[in-house]
């Protein structure tokens, strides 16, 4: 073990870690996989069959050949490294992910090249790159084991079926069993019965060399695979003997430095990589041209965005380079941000129960050649996004938001594509989940027409798209044309288009320039490419986000406190940064400030001013400066106007002049001190090679004890203490992920303690470790996985960190919910409105729907339906629907029912039931989808404060759950379900309108009832009464109420929250005059019940001989029993003013405290704050104007009591007088002076508003309305607030000598001081719009 030693101090500026060798152990023989063994017992487990049955590792069912046996690390170089202990489990599953292939002369054998990549518990990842390739057979042993598994294989089917077993036994994921390189081809089938023959075919076995690197040099590591392959097939032997070759990789090839090219040598030609400076955008060299070529641009751009709001992706492929190609393609494209959860990009068949992770993941899964779509059956998609690569399709979660500016974004990324030659509509439309039939089913001769298009269409191919092509052709070939562009070059101006398609055929004419090879060639059109493609998707970033940090709260003073404090702190201003952003960013933007990715990006950010910044976010930064220094954008500049990457040339320039001219060159490949004669070349076969001289690196080289600098020290720390900067919200469950994602991890659970970490440099070394300890042992220590752990054991013991981490999940959903409701309430007493704007309520509300969908579908028997919980609650109402029934059946004695108290007086209760929640839910025709009824239901439940308990009796019906669970599921943990309903049950404290909000265009059955003052009244009159509902969506028309009934029910257009209802009749018959106490409305599906006082008289020659009314309305609290479990609630709304006060007010006696003249002018002052702050709040966030200009503390009651004061109401032969009279009187006086021309000399804008006064006093008075004289008074003020005219009548009316007839001298009306104070306050309404109600101005035509 002295070369371990030897190499370690190197080992991180190493370019390749390790060499590996993976194939058939001939000692051991042909072994059934294992692992395949292990994945049959848990689907067999997952679908409700014997497991022990399936378990039995040998599949007589197919073909020897098309079976799984195991690989083996047949060899690998050096020993070990000590930054990156070898994994030899991991390793051997991601090389060779399907175990050993075998073949025979017959079959295609083409060597096929992937790559794999591991991510280790601290989050750092490794890279592997593979190039498998077939070897001949020459053990007599396997062939003859292989011959007899034929005869038992034969003897078992008779020989009739031999052929197309194969492909009988594809069970749901048995994807993963077999690949592209198993397609039947004419040739497999042609071998008949016999299958394999040792006497007759050769044998051969796949074989994998593998390089293991520290960052993804994916085209130099292929090359350098292909070229060690070519030495062993050659017919000559290489140069060297093979070990010189990997020695040089693994000990004298370095990492190029940041910034710098670095040139080394294969077997035959030099190979050169770069790596990105310090200042720009970090390594990827996975092609980014073939991702948008598989997926085409606009289906990217939607993975792109499902990845950033942190849903399921799940890719789905034949080929695992493409898995890889596409999965480190859309990371790569999330700077600055990085994924924080579950990253497999090949996930092998023993680990398919990771799709039942209820986390955010980002797998990819083989698909097997002709495997329809429909038959792959995953846990949950209620917030899955499916990428189907092969078939350029992909299918998305129902209602995400869109990326901002997608339209102009997709054809910014167009136009770089077609710049390099390259199509960019490749790539079928994407699908949500609600489109029925969502598989495409590609029939043999269309498959073939689809490969055709794509051979045309493919950029690799160097071809541009035909029609492009053609147009091209086209223009180049029409003489008028080509003068026609000369004259606009000249002019300064370009042909976009045309430029582009000519960039794209010169980028592939320009092969073989300057001496490069068309390989060489082809990669740097990739690099540039890649580069250009990122930054237009970075350049994205740089806009949106270029005033975060305004946003960031620095609150701790240092590291220490602040990691201590993590939990309980606010590190981000969303709802402030959020009111800066564009209104169409904003659905997008909404979601994506609450993901993980985010929250670590804040963190990193705030930790930046004790640590070193993280790599992304200073390249980030160091953007933003540099845009803010060419761009001043002020941060009250809502632009959503889209700007173009300015950066693409300079980026592209970079990258070629460090290809053009190489920094660094290697030490050549040079012979070994090696024995001779041992590694003799033998066509065909690759040798075994010399441990010896592997194991060690170079004694002499002048870099290889070259400890790694400081700055690599810190990178790798950084590295470890990365998890630091995990949001705490979710700490423990992406902790859970992380091992999870940990190659393709699972856990070892031992008592060993963790490995020791070192300290940060700074003093809050001690809480760092502290924290991290307890970050890592969650009741048991994570260590590096061990694949061969899988057993049914550890499997459960992972599904309990997953319980664990939802339960976390809904504390802090929750927990935010109510902060975000209840800070905002406390700030504005007096209003129960909701008060977090719209949006971020929404998000937060489907966020709390995906967590509960995640649940559900944990630990599922048999998965049913897109939805697990609507599935869940279908189960549930069929049973409790049985129930009733067998009920009816058998008579039950009557139980009379206890009536309410009086707060709801007259209206039949409502029954609590969720299956009636669900009968609504099913009633709406516009939810077509499971996933789009179970939000709906959540969201109704929700809003009626019946989440908790709904669930409640859902899961009490255990019989029922144990039935659909599995005994790990979260719902059979008992303790962590209850207390998973008791954080929902948290939310009852506050009011959501979530459904009514939401779903604005349903029918709703509404139910009115009149409650009169029987008291001093007829309960029924003998007129024809009518109503009118309305709320913030709209109104219920009129509708005549039956005689003698006080009750009805409608149906009607959702209404919103109700604001006001209209209340008449039509004075016919002796019994006319009614005296009315309240309305109550209730909507019949929320249960929500609305009371609009009255408290006064309709009628003629009774109070002010009005026939109809307008009333406010006010919400009303539950007030029975099971209610007053549910916990506190907001303040009441505003409701119009009650009968009290208005007889105060108006009487002669003065029943009641008459308010001072001080109390009077604080009122109106409050009032006007009021409306003002109401204008000054997000639209969506307001609430009814209506109620603050009408309402019980509202403008026309603060202006009612001021033109009250010193009112002379005496009742001349018991008339009351009302203020209507005075106004009245006022304007007959200023017609009469006009007429006699009295107002001739008053200045000319006075004249005009004289006449407006007058006009708008006539047209109410002459309305067909039949309102009483106090609901004229409101009508004028609710009129004059609106054209803002309320200040230039005030003086009209002071001036006019009927004020000395019916005022005092000490009412406040005669004192000017106070009149002119008071049209001051009113003029400062001007600055806004105000609309009035439809029902306030019925029938006034102004």
């Amino acid at each position: 073990m002295s070369g371990s030693s030897a190499v370690s101090g190197a080992a991180p500026c190493r370019f390749a870690h390790y060499f590996v060798i993976c194939g058939i152990d001939t000692e051991t023989g042909l072994e059934p996989d294992e692992l395949a063994a292990l994945y049959q017992w848990l689907e067999a487990d997952r679908q409700g069959r014997d497991p022990d049955a399936a378990a039995t590792g040998e599949n007589f069912e197919q073909s020897p050949l098309r079976r799984t046996f195991k690989s083996k690390v047949l060899a690998h170089y050096p020993e070990n490294v000590e930054w990156n202990p070898f994994d030899q489990d991991a390793v051997n599953m991601l090389c060779m992910p399907k175990g050993l292939s075998f073949r025979t002369q017959a079959d295609p054998r083409e060597p096929q090249f992937h790559s794999f990549i591991i991510t280790k518990e601290d989050g750092s990842r490794t890279y592997g790159f593979v190039h498998t390739f077939y070897e001949e057979v020459t053990s007599a042993q396997i062939c003859s084991a292989m011959q007899t598994l034929y005869q038992m294989h034969n003897a078992e089917h008779g020989s009739a079926n031999a052929p197309s077993s194969s492909s009988s036994s594809s069970s749901s994921m048995d994807s993963l069993a077999s690949s592209l390189d198993e397609a039947d081809s004419p040739a497999s089938s042609s071998r008949g019965a016999g299958g394999y023959d040792s006497s007759r075919d050769t044998l051969y076995v796949s074989k994998a060399l593998c390089l293991i690197t520290p960052m993804p040099f994916m085209h130099a590591c292929r090359r350098f695979l292909s070229q060690l392959h070519r030495a062993v097939t050659g017919t000559t032997a290489p140069p060297l003997p093979l070990e010189s070759y990997v020695h040089n990789i693994l000990y004298e090839v370095p990492l190029p430095a940041p910034g710098r090219s670095l040139k080394f040598h294969g077997v035959y030609e030099p190979i050169v990589c770069q790596r990105p400076g310090l200042g720009e955008l970090p390594l990827a060299d996975f092609p980014l041209g073939e991702a948008f070529n598989l997926l085409g641009v606009e289906n990217l751009v939607q993975v792109f965005t499902c990845t950033l709001l942190e849903m399921q992706i799940l890719l789905y492929s034949q080929d695992y380079q493409r898995l890889m190609t596409v999965a480190e393609g859309i990371t790569t494209l999330l700077f600055p941000f990085q994924w924080q959860h579950v990253y497999v990009p090949i996930l092998p068949a023993s680990l398919l129960h990771f799709l039942d992770a209820p986390v955010p993941y980002l797998m990819g899964l083989q698909s097997k050649e002709g495997t329809d779509r429909s038959k792959l059956e995953l846990p949950q998609e209620a917030n899955l996004c499916f990428v189907d690569i092969d078939n350029h399709y992909i299918e998305l979660p129902e209602d995400f938001p869109q990326f901002p500016n997608k339209t102009e974004f997709i054809q910014e990324l167009s136009e770089v594509l077609l710049s390099f030659g390259l199509s960019a509509n490749t790539g079928a439309p994407p699908r949500t989940r609600s489109s029925p039939g969502s598989t495409p089913s590609t029939p043999g001769r269309e498959r073939k027409a689809v490969a055709l298009r794509e051979l045309e269409d493919d950029g690799r191919n160097g071809n541009l798209a035909g029609e492009e092509l053609a147009v091209l052709e086209l223009l180049q070939g029409n003489a008028t044309l080509e003068r026609l562009q000369a004259l606009t070059k000249r002019t300064g101006v370009t042909v976009a288009r045309v430029e582009a398609l000519r960039a794209g055929v010169k980028c592939q004419g320009t092969e073989g320039q300057g001496g490069r090879t068309a390989a060489e060639e082809d990669e740097l059109k990739n690099a540039k490419l890649n580069v250009q493609l990122r930054e237009v998707f970075a350049s994205r970033f740089t806009t949106m986000f270029a005033d975060f940090e305004a946003f960031v709260i620095q609150s701790a003073p240092d590291l220490e406190s602040w990691l201590t404090n993590r939990e309980q702190m606010h590190n981000f201003d969303k709802a402030s940064f959020l009111s800066d952003q564009p209104e169409p960013y904003l659905p997008f933007l909404s979601h994506f400030i609450e993901t993980q990715m985010f929250a670590t990006f804040i963190d990193n950010k705030i930790m930046s001013q004790w640590e070193e910044k993280e790599p992304l976010l200073r390249v980030f930064d160091a953007r933003i400066d540099k845009a803010r220094l060419y761009n001043v954008r002020a941060p009250n500049l809502r632009s959503s106007s889209y700007q173009r990457c300015s950066i693409l040339k300079e980026s592209a320039q970079t990258i070629e002049q460090r290809l053009m001219k190489i920094d660094h060159t290697a030490i050549h490949p040079h012979l070994l001190d090696m024995k001779i004669g041992q590694g003799k070349y033998e066509q065909g076969f690759f040798p075994k090679l010399q441990a010896d001289v592997l194991n060690t690196g170079p004694t002499n080289n002048k870099w290889s004890h070259r400890t790694a600098t400081a700055q690599r020290r810190k990178d790798r720390h950084r590295q470890q203490t990365e998890h630091l900067t995990l949001d705490n919200d979710l700490k423990e469950q992406v902790e859970g992920c992380l091992v999870l994602q940990n190659s393709m991890a699972f856990w070892e659970w031992d008592n060993a303690s963790p490995p020791p970490i070192k300290p940060p440099k700074k003093s809050a070394s001690a809480s760092c470790l502290k924290y991290m300890q307890e970050a890592r042992s969650l009741g048991k220590s994570l260590r590096q996985p061990k694949l061969s752990d899988l057993s049914p054991a550890v499997i459960a013991q992972t599904n309990w960190k997953f319980v664990e981490g939802l339960l976390k999940e809904c504390r802090m959903k929750t927990k935010r919910m109510l902060v975000a409701k209840m800070g905002r309430e406390a700030v504005e007493l007096g209003h129960s409105e909701a008060n977090i704007t719209g949006l971020e309520e929404n998000t937060l509300i489907a966020s709390l729907c995906d967590l509960l969908e995640r649940i559900w579908s944990h630990g599922l028997q048999v998965k049913q339906g897109k939805s697990a919980l609507w599935s869940h609650l279908l189960h549930y109402q069929a049973r409790e629907e049985r129930l009733e029934q067998q009920q009816a059946e058998s008579p039950v004695p009557h139980v009379p029912e206890r009536r309410k108290s009086e707060s709801c007086i007259a209206l039949p209760t409502l029954r609590v039931s969720c299956i009636q929640d669900m009968r609504h839910i099913q009633m709406m025709s516009e939810i077509k989808t499971d996933v789009g009824r179970a939000r709906a239901w959540i969201r109704l439940s929700l809003e009626k404060k019946l989440l908790s308990q709904h669930l409640k009796q859902l899961l009490s019906r255990q019989v029922l759950t144990k039935k659909l669970y599995k005994r790990y599921a979260f719902l059979r943990c008992e303790e962590e379900k209850e207390q998973f309903l008791f954080h929902l049950l948290s939310l009852n404290a506050v009011d959501y309108f979530c459904f009514t909000s939401v779903f604005t265009t349903i029918m709703i059955p509404y139910r009115v009832v009149i409650i009169p003052i029987k008291k001093l009244s007829n309960a029924m009159t003998t007129s024809n009464p009518w109503v009118c509902v309305s709320g913030e969506l709209g109104d219920s028309g009129i509708m005549q109420i039956p005689k003698n009934v006080l009750e009805m029910t409608f149906d009607c257009q959702n209404l919103g929250k109700l604001t006001t209802v209209q209340l008449g009749h039509d004075n016919a018959g002796l019994l006319a005059k009614w005296l009315v106490d309240c309305v109550m409305v209730r909507n019949e599906i929320t249960g929500h019940t609305y009371r609009f006082p009255c408290g006064r008289w309709l009628g003629k020659g009774v109070d002010d001989g009005s026939l109809e009314r307008v009333l406010i309305g006010e919400l009303v609290l539950p007030s029975t029993e099971e209610d007053s479990g549910r916990g506190c609630r907001t303040p009441p709304l505003q409701r119009s003013p009650s009968q009290i006060r208005r007889i105060s007010i108006t009487s002669l006696s003065g029943r009641g405290n008459k308010p001072t003249s001080a109390q009077i002018q604080e009122a109106i002052g409050e009032v006007v704050n009021t409306i003002v702050k109401h204008f000054h709040k997000p639209e969506k966030e307001r609430g009814s104007l209506t109620v603050l200009l009408c309402g019980e503390n509202s403008l026309v009651t603060a202006l009612e009591q001021f033109f009250h004061h010193g009112f002379r109401s005496a009742r001349l032969f018991q008339k009351t007088v009302f203020v209507w009279d005075f106004v009245e009187k006022a304007v007959a006086y200023m017609e009469t002076a006009d007429q006699m021309g009295d107002l001739q000399e008053t200045t000319e804008p006075l004249g005009m508003t004289c006449q407006s006064l007058c006009r708008y006093v006539n047209a109410i008075n002459s309305t067909s309305r039949s309102i009483g004289k106090d609901g004229k008074f409101q009508l004028l003020v609710c009129l004059g607030a609106r054209d803002r005219l309320l200040p230039q009548w005030l003086p009209l009316l002071v001036e006019c000598p009927v004020i000395q007839q019916m005022y005092e001298d000490t009412a406040l009306l005669r004192d000017r001081t106070t009149v002119n104070a008071l049209i001051g306050v009113l003029e400062t309404l001007h600055d806004f719009p105000i609309t009035l109600e439809a029902s306030l101005v019925k029938g006034i035509d102004l």
